[in-house]
């Protein structure tokens, strides 16, 4: 036996009034709005009336802080797993619209495909998936709530779905505290495969703050 669903859940807004990509810098925790968020995205998993058996969530503070009223509401702790952390990238620290305006920075946008700029979206593919089947197998029944970040979340959805992974990051469906829920499947050739079988946007995040995502 193994779990019946997972839920890739997006953190909440994070405190970032310098308005620079984060990455995986340390001191970003959720703002007072964000803790909000992460509230309401543990609410909306909790009126589904499912079981959640297990609870995984990134190393970063503003995931480990999201993942806070999950442990409240399910009465379970949990547990990190670096295979679901925000990737790298070379603007880390920067504001964007700075870092592009100096023609130094260009060359680091020669692949965007890739990227060239970080972590390849291949790479982040593969390690989500990896992630997602161990806690799915961890599991006998239940469900599994996976605590991570927009660009992990989208570029698992993409791949998952078969679309390309390169993609224009200001269009990413993946909205603060956003649930994205996936089920294992047979397939005909009897394999079995990831199917996405929900997306939701409970939080509230009109005038929220999202310009720090990788």
């Amino acid at each position: 036996m193994t779990a019946d669903r997972l839920h890739l859940v997006r953190h909440g807004e994070v405190h970032n009034p310098r308005r620079v990509l984060y990455g995986r810098l340390p001191g970003f925790g959720l703002s007072v709005a964000g803790r909000q968020m992460a509230r309401q995205a543990a609410e909306y998993v909790h009126a589904l009336d499912r079981p959640v058996s297990a609870l995984v969530v990134s190393p970063l503070q503003r995931t480990r802080e999201s993942a806070e009223p999950f442990t409240e509401m399910f009465g379970i702790e949990a547990y990190i797993d670096d295979r679901v952390i925000e990737p790298t990238n070379v603007f880390e620290g920067r504001r964007m619209k700075q870092a592009l305006a100096n023609p130094l920075n260009w060359r680091h946008l020669r692949s965007p495909a890739v990227p060239s700029w970080g972590e390849p979206y291949e790479r982040i593919v593969a390690r989500v998936t990896d992630a997602m089947a161990d806690a799915w197998e961890r599991v006998p029944s239940g469900d599994v709530v996976v605590v991570s970040h927009q660009l992990p979340i989208w570029v698992t959805h993409l791949a998952l779905s078969h679309q390309p992974t390169r993609h224009d990051p200001r269009k990413r469906r993946c909205a603060l505290s956003s649930v994205t829920s996936f089920e294992r499947r047979d397939g005909a050739d009897g394999s079995t495969r990831w199917v996405e079988v929900a997306y939701a946007e409970p939080a509230s995040t009109a005038g929220a703050v999202d310009v720090g995502a990788v």
